[in-house]
């Protein structure tokens, strides 16, 4: 017999999982590190640099943006 809190815990999995869901689990960079701002920075200009490069991305993306009725309820 497993402890009331593993108890509670699969009570709530199968809960979920009757509802219609299914546990992802996922790993994610840790925050907490003292690199991480950096490494955000680091990603973020080249992505930028890549973006002023891209000419046809912005008319890519105002074609996409012109094109979201309907999407919300």
């Amino acid at each position: 017999m497993g402890t009331p809190a593993t108890e509670r815990m699969q009570k709530h999995r199968r809960q979920m999982r009757q509802a219609g869901f299914r546990l992802v689990q996922i790993w994610v960079p840790d925050t907490r590190r003292p690199d991480f701002a950096q490494e955000c920075r680091r990603q973020g200009l080249r992505v930028a640099q890549a973006d002023r490069a891209d000419t046809q991305l912005h008319t890519l993306m105002d074609a996409a943006a012109a094109d979201v009725d309907g999407w919300t309820a």
